[in-house]
């Protein structure tokens, strides 16, 4: 049989506007009437993150274009409760963002010379700049959004406090850092006051966000990767376990450590 001839793109989103729409509309869907912005930010913060996984699970890219379908919706989502309130609709949003990445690309769409990857990250920091200036937010970390992950947020506050000068001058200085914080924490922990544990355990997060930036990698990713490690090893664990006619919570710490080690020594030997 063959393939289907694929619909235009503006047929497709077309299509797309029409059905939030009428989900939307008075003799829609009950649920998607009552919602709004708020509601529906948790489940576009989801999204996103689904993406990013099934880029990193890739290659699956019709896993991928599922995943973006759902991103897309959800922009749809919003613009179209923002048609409701007069706000803006979809092609507002759509033609803001072509105006600023056609502002932010003069080397492209202007006369502007041709840069380097390098030359052309500083020159969008600084038109970035200039945007944040224009909407009056001129602190150096005005315009970093309260609501990114923490361990992002950490990273970019500090990166925009690199800018002007106020940063570690290496990642060694970061692991001193480190480690005078872990001191701090474990003075702590006689106390056991949760407020100050609490604000010495962000201190020490904080720093960790910190040295990944100077060693040039991302902490949410790096944080990602290890959690992906707990679990598949973790897992492994309960599988040699379970050839045994065990399950965690029938071993003890010291036949699971055991185990644990067995899962990290055949990981090493199968690299």
């Amino acid at each position: 049989m063959p393939d289907q001839p694929k619909p235009a793109p503006d047929a497709a989103l077309l299509r797309l506007l029409g059905i939030m729409a009428r989900l939307r509309a008075p003799d829609g869907c009950s649920w998607d009437q009552v919602q709004d912005f708020a509601s529906i930010a948790p489940y576009t913060i989801e999204e996103a993150y689904e993406v990013a996984d099934a880029i990193r699970r890739g290659p699956d890219y019709p896993a991928l274009q599922d995943e973006l379908g759902d991103l897309l919706f959800q922009v749809v989502y919003h613009a179209q409760m923002a048609s409701e309130l007069g706000r803006f609709g979809f092609a507002d949003v759509a033609e803001t963002i072509s105006e600023k990445m056609v502002r932010r690309h003069p080397h492209v769409f202007g006369e502007a010379a041709a840069r380097d990857a390098a030359a052309q990250t500083a020159a969008w920091e600084v038109q970035k700049a200039a945007e944040r200036a224009a909407r009056a937010e001129t602190g150096t970390l005005a315009g970093v959004p309260p609501g990114l992950p923490a361990l992002t947020r950490a990273a970019k506050l500090t990166r925009r406090a690199a800018r002007v000068g106020f940063d570690w001058p290496d990642a060694a200085a970061v692991l001193d850092k480190l480690e005078e914080e872990a001191d701090e924490l474990r003075a702590e922990l006689p106390g056991a006051d949760p407020a100050r544990l609490a604000d010495e355990v962000g201190d020490l997060l904080f720093v960790l966000a910190n040295l990944a930036r100077k060693l040039e990698l991302d902490p949410e990713e790096c944080l990602r990767a290890a959690n992906s490690k707990f679990e598949r090893r973790f897992q492994g664990v309960e599988a040699r376990l379970a050839q045994r006619g065990m399950a965690p919570a029938d071993a003890s710490l010291e036949a699971m450590e055991a185990e644990w080690q067995a899962v990290k020594t055949e990981e090493k030997q199968s690299l």
